[in-house]
């Protein structure tokens, strides 16, 4: 968690604020998606955390990449600004937001996984029709859009996530 977003909770503790995150979907050679089970839902997601004051978003999704999965964004492409309820989560500590989450997707990338121990349980590439049924809640909006891509590349991909 951005120190920023810590020293906020210091103030108004687990109400709800408006968290600006900057995330990477990592695709591999074989059209696969990084995923990464979190610590804290035990649920699968992407690379991602808060943007710090008056960091470029860019690199915070590049950093967040580093410090989670061990891998270095040699390139980005932005894939969508996503918010709404949907995005709108209560951690398992309580502390409440309504995420704006910048995705970017990364198909050109150096290094060796190797997950962020105090945050990730397990890193694994899954196939568009293999993801996992436990997401984590914020990440399902973006991640049926990046399939609806992957099912424009092969038309015999399931889309819907349940």
């Amino acid at each position: 968690m951005s120190d920023y977003i810590m020293d906020l909770r210091k103030i108004v503790g687990h109400r709800p604020l408006l968290q600006v995150g900057a995330s990477v979907i990592v695709e591999d050679e074989e059209g696969r998606v990084l995923l990464q089970k979190r610590s804290d839902n035990h649920c699968w997601g992407y690379a991602g955390g808060s943007v710090e004051l008056d960091e470029d978003v860019e690199d915070a999704a590049k950093r967040e990449l580093l410090e989670e999965t061990g891998l270095t964004a040699n390139s980005l492409e932005l894939f969508g600004v996503f918010s709404g309820k949907e995005l709108h989560y209560i951690y398992p500590n309580g502390d409440e937001v309504s995420n704006i989450d910048i995705v970017y997707i990364c198909k050109d990338y150096t290094g060796t996984l190797k997950r962020q121990e105090s945050e990730v349980e397990e890193l694994r590439f899954f196939a568009p029709d293999e993801i996992p049924d436990k997401l984590s809640p914020p990440i399902r909006k973006p991640l049926e859009q990046w399939l609806k891509a992957a099912k424009q590349r092969s038309s015999s991909l399931p889309v819907e996530i349940s």
